[in-house]
């Protein structure tokens, strides 16, 4: 046999014999172990990976809550079940997990919305119909009707009414906050599930504005607030709920004429 070659052979199986004991020292050296407790609580979770806890995903989830830096009870798919186990896991006490739902605060769908007289064509998402023309609506601050939300909702809780405007299915939602970060115009808030008075708008135009825009728009009025005892006050002609101070006997809804605060099964 060639004796080059046999030179050649040897030297290039020494070198992988060299570099295979340096990468085999180099793991053992540098390697970092996993801290058990990271899987165990990545396996109770429920692995839908929504986001909804404000992390990445389940497994970043789990990370932190090792690190300190995230509530055993910080998952809102998982509930009251999935927060018992994580802290059973972590040697804690669970906290106290309150159901979180998304309420649509806007009720001008096609027909209480006045559209503009010249038509929009172009990307039917609310993102961009907000971004290059604010939509077919008059209002610049209710619903565009694209169904981001919708599209957003990884558990199928949302869907799109006959009258534009999103529709939730209680049973379906998990409270993870994806359709309030997908809307572009804010009209999603994520409030507690026992939460039942909201103000169904959020248009700042003058009361006139407000009134040729959409029927069912907050004028800014001010009777709410007036009789309301501190529970409602206005900013920039809108009603605002002050859910620390509010007593919803106090609260004059029938004196509302557009009916733009109110509660939410009262449609």
């Amino acid at each position: 046999m060639d004796t080059q070659f046999i030179i050649a052979l040897a030297t290039m199986g020494g070198l992988g014999f060299i570099f295979a004991g340096a990468l085999a020292i180099a793991d053992k050296k540098l390697r970092v172990e996993e801290n058990h407790l990271i899987g165990e609580i990545n396996e109770v979770l429920p692995g839908a990976n929504c986001g909804g806890c404000g992390y990445a995903g389940c497994y970043d989830f789990a990370v932190n809550v090792v690190e300190g830096k995230a509530k055993s009870n910080g998952c809102p798919v998982g509930g009251s079940e999935t927060a018992a186990a994580v802290a059973y896991i972590m040697g804690e006490e669970a906290g106290e997990v309150v159901r979180m739902l998304p309420r649509m605060l806007c009720r001008g769908g096609h027909t209480e919305a006045v559209n503009k007289l010249a038509t929009y064509y172009g990307p039917l998402s609310c993102s961009a119909m907000d971004l290059l023309s604010g939509g077919d609506k008059l209002c610049f601050y209710g619903c565009l009707g694209g169904g981001d939300c919708v599209v957003a909702c990884p558990f199928g809780a949302l869907v799109m009414g006959e009258n534009g405007l999103p529709v939730l299915i209680e049973s379906l939602c998990t409270g993870c906050g994806n359709c309030e970060k997908a809307c572009p115009r804010h009209v999603i808030e994520m409030h507690p599930a026992d939460r039942k008075v909201f103000v169904f708008c959020k248009s700042l135009d003058d009361p006139k504005t407000s009134k040729a825009v959409c029927s069912v728009s907050c004028m800014g009025c001010s009777i709410c607030a007036r009789k309301s005892e501190g529970g409602v006050v206005m900013e920039n002609n809108l009603a605002v709920i002050n859910y620390d101070q509010l007593d919803p006997e106090k609260v004059p809804f029938d004196k509302c004429s557009t009916r733009a605060i109110g509660m939410i099964n009262d449609n």
